[in-house]
């Protein structure tokens, strides 16, 4: 019985050996998948984690360039304003010029009108206040424009001289309108140029 008990504690001694062993084993290999789940889970986070930076970053250059858009509208929004109140007082001062620097103002303009179209006999149109002025004067007008001078129908503007040829096929139009009109760009660059430099 003796050497029967010692088989079976052979037996035993060596299954708890293979027990141990299994254990061991299992134990390593829960440890690797463990590892490697941490690892993955670690990777996808940080994933996750570069994805959420990308988005918020591209959110961020979104949020930039459209607050960057609002303020140049704005911006320009503002500098039209402007320019258009200082070109509304510009017109205002020129409709309200003392009586003989626009009477001096109209003949300049006048006799420009004359020398683009080579004409000795020409008609002037202009708001019914000027044409009152010229009519007044009529006589210095057309010396000083080197043309015979005939007043036209009044035209609506602030002021200056539409200068046609009697028959009205050709014109030059120098009415403080037209010309501001013709010159507006320009005028806008120079007026935003000095209110914001």
């Amino acid at each position: 019985m003796e050497g029967a008990e010692l088989i079976i504690q052979e037996i035993n001694r060596e299954a708890e050996q293979k027990i141990q062993y299994i254990l061991s084993e299992a134990r390593e290999e829960a440890e690797k998948l463990k590892e490697e789940a941490r690892k993955r889970a670690q990777a996808q986070a940080e994933w996750i984690l570069r994805k959420a930076k990308t988005r918020a970053e591209i959110e961020k250059q979104r949020v930039i360039a459209n607050a960057k858009l609002e303020v140049r509208r704005k911006k320009l929004a503002v500098q039209k304003e402007l320019i258009d109140e200082v070109l509304s007082a510009m017109k205002e001062k020129l409709a309200v010029l003392p009586e003989d620097e626009y009477f001096e103002t109209l003949v300049s303009l006048a006799k420009e009108a004359v020398e683009e179209l080579g004409i000795e006999k020409i008609v002037v149109r202009s708001n019914e206040k000027t044409l009152e002025l010229i009519e007044s004067r009529i006589r210095e007008f057309s010396e000083k424009v080197g043309a015979e001078v005939s007043i036209g129908d009044p035209v609506e503007c602030i002021g200056g001289v539409l200068v046609e040829s009697s028959d009205g096929t050709v014109r030059v139009d120098n009415t403080f309108d037209a010309r501001i009109e013709r010159l507006e760009s320009e005028l806008r660059a120079t007026v935003a140029k000095a209110l914001f430099g």
